[in-house]
């Protein structure tokens, strides 16, 4: 197979990981690949830079907000020297670029495998009750609110303990009154209005990681639950497990709203109650769990995105994983030299001999 040059961001391997070492893994694990990597960072502490053993090359970007023309002539800088194929977006501060210019990127030859706008804007937490209807799941009570005094009212009717978010990202936990505005204020000074107040509902936190086709079917999927989350909320240890209401539902969304690309479910379920939390347009951090246990959904984008052959050939995209397999994240040092990080920031990009 000929060889192809993939870009896989959210290389920040740090206490609030990124996905995209778990992403690049992933890549690197599929035999039938012949894959160079190349890891788009947004500062030059990040750690994947100086994995040599996940990344091949390394390149700084300039941050989404500076605006598509800045942002796209790195892009087509890294393709001049790479020969960069597709770029795997992991974070949420890019989905708006990559959607919104994905048919042009493709024109540029770097292909992605993004929704659409359209496809986005469903999943939005503004939308959550029409589409937990739709997937067949309860929603937490949720109000959106724009103001300081709709915050308090519905603080009051929904009742403390609440979460508190924004429409897109973020989410906090607010035990008092106070607490709630604070982060109401926090989230609309970074992204806006509106804001969401919702519910905090009893349960397990149970996730789903999946890829659509974009045709109204998936590449995989593999469902697990969370056994242990850090102060940030992310996950340290967790065990792969069948929740079929959970499952269906992905499979609904997908069928429903040609979802193309990656997505992450995440629910709370109470017995038979299975609630609705949000849908993420993208790998979640601990998707290289799924690769472990035999569905490298990273892998099986790619070959979709590039036409290369069977998407699915380690089984197929049928439920295709082990339930009881145990995910373990844990703390690595890397030593390396000085001159490494120096020459990022001064040049912008490490490379490794071909």
């Amino acid at each position: 197979m000929a060889g192809v040059t993939i870009g896989v961001s959210g290389i920040n391997a740090v206490d609030n990981p990124g996905p995209g070492i778990g992403v690049a893994r992933s890549l690197r694990e599929a035999s039938d690949l012949d894959v160079r990597i190349v890891g788009l960072a947004y500062d030059a502490m990040e750690p994947g830079i100086y994995m040599d053993w996940v990344l091949d090359d390394a390149f700084l970007l300039p941050y989404p907000s500076v605006g598509h023309d800045a942002y796209r002539d790195r892009l087509l800088q890294i393709r001049d020297r790479t020969g960069l194929d597709m770029v795997i977006p992991t974070l949420d501060t890019e989905m708006p670029f990559y959607m919104t210019y994905q048919d042009e990127l493709a024109d540029l030859g770097i292909r992605t495998f993004v929704p659409s706008p359209e496809q986005y804007r469903l999943r939005g937490k503004d939308r959550l009750g029409d589409l937990a209807r739709a997937l067949g799941l309860s929603l937490p009570e949720t109000e959106v609110v724009s103001s300081l005094e709709d915050l308090n009212s519905a603080v009051e009717r929904i009742g403390l303990p609440v979460m508190v978010k924004g429409v897109f990202y973020k989410a906090h936990m607010a035990h008092t009154s106070r607490e709630a505005a604070a982060h109401y204020q926090t989230i609309v000074a970074e992204w806006g209005y509106p804001v969401l107040v919702q519910e905090v509902v009893p349960g397990e936190e149970l996730n789903v990681v999946a890829v659509g086709d974009g045709e109204g079917g998936t590449l995989g999927k593999v469902a697990i639950k969370k056994l242990w989350i850090t102060e940030l909320g992310k996950i340290w240890t967790g065990v792969t497990i069948r929740q079929p209401a959970m499952l269906e539902a992905t499979e609904r969304f997908m069928a429903t709203y040609r979802w193309k690309g990656p997505m992450e479910l995440e629910c709370r379920v109470d017995g038979d109650t299975v609630h609705l939390i949000e849908i993420n347009p993208r790998f979640p951090a601990w998707s290289y769990f799924a690769t472990g246990v035999g569905v490298n959904l990273p892998a099986r984008m790619v070959r979709r995105s590039l036409d290369l052959g069977d998407p699915t050939p380690e089984g197929g995209a049928a439920p295709d994983y082990e339930t009881g397999k145990l995910f373990i994240r844990y703390t690595y040092e890397l030593v390396t030299d000085m001159e490494r990080f120096q020459g990022m920031v001064t040049t912008g990009e490490q490379r490794r001999p071909s």
